[in-house]
């Protein structure tokens, strides 16, 4: 709930707003501009503070939007288990967490065994609610692809889904309490990576007694994940799955993730990161959502989907004589910008600000080639090759398919990217990518395939998607993608 203190301030903010648009008479009002999409800010404002003061939770609405996006709601505390682990967490950059809990639901039946067991890797907003469940029926983020006789199949397989460490579904984030101090981490948490946030999973493997999974699978993030899950643990990892992911962030990447922690910082009510006993920062979190979309689609599914027609009408945006004229405003009047408020609207208030900036980050900072592992002290359970070392003789014999021909002009980090991932020679390996992707270009995934099969690694498959989707096409592709990965796995 929000401090009185707090609600105090808002107030007086919100009067000083209402006081500047009033004359001394009242006389000029009507001349002024009105600007519908940012008084919509003010007035989600005063929503979250009359909300607050009313001590009921805002449930929100659901999408009227028509369009196949896939849900990435709020999971209930009651629909899913908590793995609490007690002992210090070591930490890439930083020196431990003290303790820390991971939240995760799972589908299936677990085989005596226990060697049916596939991790699923989230990409960087979604929960651990992968799919509906008994606790909680509401459909999943990947609810198409698990299920009997689907992608990940539960009649074969325990699948078992997380929320990243850093997140704030479940698991220890930037929210979370300090155990330490008895108040929300907020800034003060530290700087998490990759290899942490699998570190984590592999503790609530332990605890589960799985000693070896029969897959680590993963999209976007996920597919990050899933490529560092085999390289800290070759050993228990018996096959791997990459979607629409990469070994090594790229400057495109970082760029748009930075740009998107850029707006998010600049609202005032980010406060530093300390906002969890006042307003949270809902304008730039609608901001980097907006951006964020931008990345996940392509241009060409919009030209489809939207075209240039106009907000309120069903006629496209091209001039007619048969039609009124109308009047251009500086609020949306497209429908992709009426698409693009849309989804920030929905995501501001549903997801933790300071997570999305420490996971945004942590991508950032993921990067297998040799000399960036050396230089974070990073140790395999499988030895590396160093860096003088040439990628071992196999990987001159082992073919490329007709399909993807090595690269014409490979990229000078690519020997190091090959020595970086020699512990994954021996794991088989699934890598997807699609051609529509602006946010991980298709180019990344046969770095990926590359780089793979120059450290020696004769059992790569490759898939290269067409479709208009763009990176959001592991959500939504279910024949190709889901087809692609069941034949894997199976």
């Amino acid at each position: 709930m929000i401090k009185s203190t707090a609600l105090v301030s808002a107030f007086r903010h919100l009067l000083k707003r209402q006081a500047i648009r009033r004359s001394s008479n009242g006389a000029a009002v009507a001349q002024n501009p009105s600007f519908p999409c940012v008084d919509a800010h003010a007035a989600r404002e005063s929503r979250i503070i009359a909300s607050s003061l009313s001590r009921s939770s805002k449930t929100t609405a659901p999408s009227t939007d028509s369009g196949p996006e896939p849900p990435y709601a709020r999971p209930s505390p009651l629909s899913y288990d908590v793995y609490h682990h007690p002992f210090p967490l070591q930490l890439t950059y930083s020196a431990t967490l003290p303790s820390f809990d991971i939240a995760y639901e799972t589908w299936g039946t677990l085989s005596p065994t226990r060697d049916n067991v596939i991790l699923l890797h989230t990409g960087l907003s979604a929960s651990s609610h992968a799919a509906s469940t008994q606790l909680n029926p509401t459909e999943g983020w990947w609810e198409k692809f698990i299920g009997p006789g689907k992608a990940l199949d539960t009649n074969q397989f325990y699948i078992i889904c997380t929320n990243v460490l850093g997140g704030c579904y479940g698991s220890t984030g930037p929210s979370s309490i300090d155990p330490t101090t008895g108040e929300h981490y907020a800034t003060r948490f530290p700087i998490v990576s990759m290899f942490d946030m699998v570190k984590a999973q592999f503790k609530l493997l332990d605890s589960l007694g799985v000693d070896r999974l029969y897959a680590s699978v993963g999209s976007s993030m996920g597919a990050m994940q899933s490529l560092a899950a085999g390289w800290l643990f070759p050993e228990r990892v018996g096959k791997i799955v990459s979607i629409s992911g990469t070994a090594r962030s790229s400057p495109g990447s970082i760029a748009m993730r930075y740009a998107q922690r850029s707006v998010l910082m600049a609202d005032p009510n980010w406060n530093n990161g300390f906002y969890y006993d006042g307003l949270p920062p809902h304008t730039g979190m609608k901001l980097a959502r907006q951006i964020a979309t931008i990345t996940y689609r392509s241009g060409p599914e919009w030209d489809l989907r939207f075209g240039r027609k106009l907000h309120g009408t069903n006629t496209p945006g091209h001039i007619s004589s048969s039609e009124p004229s109308r009047t251009p405003t500086l609020c949306p009047d497209f429908l992709i910008e009426t698409y693009l408020d849309h989804q920030g609207e929905q995501f501001c208030l549903k997801y933790d600000a300071n997570s999305l900036l420490y996971i945004s980050k942590a991508m950032d900072l993921f990067d297998l080639t040799q000399p960036a592992l050396e230089q974070l002290g990073m140790r395999s359970s499988q030895p590396s090759f160093p860096p003088s070392s040439s990628p071992p003789a196999t990987s001159q014999t082992v073919p490329f398919p007709k399909s993807h021909l090595p690269p014409a002009n490979p990229a000078p980090h690519l020997p190091e990217l090959a020595n970086g991932l020699s512990p994954l020679a021996p794991i088989p390996t699934l890598v997807l990518g699609v051609q529509s992707d602006i946010l991980f270009p298709v180019e990344q995934q046969r770095e990926v395939v590359d780089a793979l099969r120059m450290a020696g690694n004769s059992r790569v498959s490759y898939f290269e998607l067409g479709g208009v989707w763009g990176h959001d096409t592991f959500l939504l592709d279910v024949l190709n993608v889901g087809g692609a990965v069941r034949g894997f796995l199976s």
